[in-house]
């Protein structure tokens, strides 16, 4: 069986040691960027490989031009993909310290741009499965390196004249996926300007997560979207790319086609003084 969104603790155990499985550990933190991989190596899922946020499943910050986490070039990803030991008939399970809004879930997108769709990632994380009682490992993994060839879907993405576009036109929706009161421009730590892009609705990305830390059930989620799925080109950002990927991962688990995503966002949106600004709910 495939698994294209997310995948539950108890069928992902019964995939340990598979040969055509790799588990993906993506634990990050903003405010310490090693403190993922020291995680990792403490303790993680038998097998899983690490990667990381910035070194991995980012490119090279252009300052005045890109965002905090702007995408990997194309054959770096590709070649990061084949290092990791992934071919075409590769599950991969992506999981971070907790729900997969941080990391895990860029991973997933990264991959679904790259072609792959055999990728999903792991309902609460390691977290959830640690207090189901699964066992965790020391230490690090090397991975094997196979062949991987990316097939790019640049449909997948749109850039900042696409949602200066979206803004002004009836039938689109821009989407912000940070917390709402970042979105209201009231609480900006990261950031040097606070706020959000005029016309976008504020759906936080942690609204459909469970006092369990699992995902809510698809008729939650599919109802949470409804309103902006009625609408023909809908379009994911948050700060860096990173939260909204966990957006688009919960839309296509709700059974929405894949919206775009503006992969720079409000960290590249902001570089830009003649791009408009809002603040406010």
């Amino acid at each position: 069986m495939s698994y294209t969104n997310f995948v539950k603790p108890a069928e992902a155990h019964a995939l340990l040691n598979k040969p055509d499985v790799v588990f993906i550990d993506c634990s990050f933190a903003l405010n310490d960027k090693e403190w993922g991989r020291k995680e990792y190596e403490k303790a993680h899922i038998p097998g899983a490989l690490y990667a990381d946020l910035d070194k991995d499943l980012s490119g090279p910050i252009i300052a005045g031009k890109t965002g905090r986490h702007p995408l990997p070039e194309k054959q770096a990803l590709e070649a990061t993909i084949a290092s990791w030991g992934i071919t075409s008939d590769t599950q991969v399970i992506a999981y971070d310290a907790g729900a997969g809004f941080m990391a895990a879930a860029r991973l997933w997108w990264l991959l679904r741009w790259a072609g792959h769709e055999q990728a999903a990632v792991l309902d609460g994380g390691k977290k959830v499965w640690a207090e189901n009682g699964y066992t965790l490992d020391a230490g690090v993994v090397t991975p094997v390196a196979k062949a991987f060839t990316a097939r790019y879907d640049d449909t997948l993405l749109a850039d900042a004249a696409a949602v200066l576009k979206a803004t002004a036109e009836h039938g689109s929706c821009v989407i912000d996926s940070r917390t709402a009161d970042r979105y209201a421009g009231q609480n900006e730590t990261i950031d040097p300007v606070a706020g959000h892009i005029p016309e976008a609705i504020s759906r936080p990305f942690n609204a459909n997560i469970t006092p369990e830390g699992l995902v809510a059930g698809q008729d939650v989620v599919r109802g949470y979207f409804a309103a902006d799925f009625a609408k023909d080109d809908v379009i994911f950002y948050c700060g860096s790319g990173v939260t909204a990927a966990f957006n688009v991962l919960l839309a296509n688990y709700a059974g929405y086609a894949m919206p775009k995503l503006y992969a720079g966002s409000w960290s590249e949106w902001i570089t830009d003084d003649s791009r408009p600004v809002a603040v406010g709910a």
